[in-house]
């Protein structure tokens, strides 16, 4: 079971959850499959029409305040969604070198390892991040 300290330690997104994805994972990887869909680009288009609009029509300032911080709130979550996604991605790219490193070593000592498997396991990690 995870400690309240475990859930803010300062680990590398992609060593928190082990082998297996896990829940916050999983919903960043869901959540940005749909900022990257066409009916992501639709909510904003319309947060966008809304604010020009708002301003258009010169509307009260609470209502201008109301779009404004609707599409702050979308821009932050946006931005966490990047990061986090930067982040799994770097992780996967700095494992699969790695284990072409090791597997390259092993070719030139002409040994067979466990370089090979771990070159193996780190190209099917893009299908797990």
């Amino acid at each position: 079971m995870r400690t309240a300290s475990d859930l803010m330690a300062p680990q590398h997104p992609a060593h928190r959850d082990g082998d297996r994805p896990g829940r916050f994972t999983r919903l960043a990887e869901h959540a940005s499959n749909f900022t990257s869909s066409p009916g992501f680009f639709g909510v904003c288009l319309v947060l966008v029409a809304g604010s020009i609009t708002a301003h258009a029509l010169k509307l009260p300032t609470q209502w201008l305040l109301v779009v404004g911080e609707a599409m702050s709130a979308v821009s932050l979550l946006l931005l966490a969604l990047l990061k986090n996604s930067e982040r799994r991605a770097e992780h996967a790219i700095q494992r699969k070198l790695d284990a072409i490193a090791a597997a390259l070593l092993e070719t030139r000592q002409e040994e067979p390892g466990a370089a090979s498997e771990e070159l193996r396991k780190a190209i099917s990690m893009e299908k797990q991040t």
